[in-house]
């Protein structure tokens, strides 16, 4: 039998994986533009293209896959390719996400692991509290200093509706330690509605980028109106029966204040229930309590400074008082010790706290 001559068709390869390996190699974006995020809504990023330039335009961007599930929040810096026109139907795709000077978190409780960012670069954290209807929670307020604390933000206590009750008591618990505090009061019909002291909380945001965190119904969405007249922040009303406000913002958005200078940008978020410290390391909550924490300068090596410490000068500092001062003082150690324990899981939270944080 005559010998066949083999060729390549004679070959058969089985079908499989390659062995060239894929390459890690990304684009640089080296034309990228830079944008300010100033909104997310259901993986759809509102951002502000070249801010304070004299191209700037607004458009919508989708996050890029090589970003993975890192967080994209109001406040951020990115960088964007694609379609930046911001014409109708046009997406660009944000890329890389620029180095954040501050970021604001909170957990769901004093136990959950997994952090919430809410916004990044803001200057301060305004803590928006009513006075009355709904009343104010000095726990939460101190909850809230902790996390700017952490953060490296500014406080500012925003104190609203002092037209029901006398402002004076939070004024003397939280300015002596170098909270700025603002009160304002409202008179009027809700469409000629007037805000007194207005002024002085415009003077405080001045220049800055603000994250404004409160309850529901305090009249965060209020301020931020009276502030950008153009926002049409929903306002809600509390209820008679609960005490609690309604959620009328669904989402965190960047505002820019109109005037002149350097931009002031107010974030106006959601309202909170609550405001868990899982991320805080409890070494650090005293130092959101100033006075506190000078007074803790006398305590022995290794005080803990919770209530079973012996010798712990808090418990002097309070014992050294009479009358409103004590009560004063023992309000404000009692909350750092509450906190404390709740960050470290040796005690229940405040259980009026605990109601709120468990509704949806």
């Amino acid at each position: 039998m005559a010998g066949r001559r083999y060729d390549e068709r004679d070959v058969r390869i089985r079908p499989g994986r390659g062995t060239r390996p894929r390459t890690k190699i990304r684009p640089e974006h080296a034309d990228a533009d830079v944008a300010l995020v100033t909104g997310v809504d259901r993986g759809r990023y509102a951002v502000l293209v070249d801010p304070g330039g004299p191209d700037e335009r607004r458009a919508t961007a989708m996050k890029a896959r090589e970003l993975g599930r890192e967080r994209v929040v109001p406040g951020d810096r990115v960088d964007v390719v694609g379609d930046t026109t911001g014409d109708d139907g046009s997406l660009a795709r944000i890329v890389r996400i620029g180095e954040r000077r501050t970021v604001l978190r909170r957990t769901a409780d004093d136990t959950d692991p997994v952090e919430r960012v809410i916004v990044a670069n803001a200057d301060q954290l305004v803590i928006v509290t009513a006075l009355a209807d709904p009343e104010p929670r000095t726990r939460m307020i101190d909850r809230c200093v902790a996390a700017a604390y952490d953060a490296g933000m500014d406080v500012l206590l925003a104190l609203t509706k002092a037209d029901l009750a006398d402002p004076a008591e939070l004024v003397a618990m939280y300015a002596p330690i170098g909270v700025r505090v603002v009160v304002t009061r409202t008179e009027g019909p809700s469409d000629e509605r007037v805000i007194h002291g207005f002024d002085d909380l415009r003077a405080a945001l001045d220049g800055r980028t603000s994250v404004l965190v409160g309850h529901s119904g305090v009249g965060k969405s209020t301020l931020v109106n009276a502030l950008v007249p153009h926002a049409a922040r929903a306002t809600g009303v509390v209820n008679d029966v609960t005490g609690r406000g309604r959620h009328t913002s669904t989402s965190a958005v960047a505002l820019r204040v109109p005037g002149e200078g350097a931009p002031t940008w107010v974030i106006d978020t959601p309202g909170v229930r609550s405001f868990g410290l899982a991320h805080v390391d409890p070494a650090h909550l005293l130092g959101a309590f100033a006075d506190l924490a000078e007074v803790a300068q006398e305590c022995p090596r290794g005080c803990t400074h919770a209530g079973d410490s012996p010798d712990c000068a808090l418990d002097d500092w309070v014992a050294d008082a009479q009358g409103e001062t004590r009560d004063a003082r023992a309000a404000r150690v009692e909350s750092f010790r509450r906190l404390l324990a709740s960050r470290l899981g040796t005690t229940d939270p405040d259980p009026r706290e605990s109601r709120e944080s468990a509704r949806p």
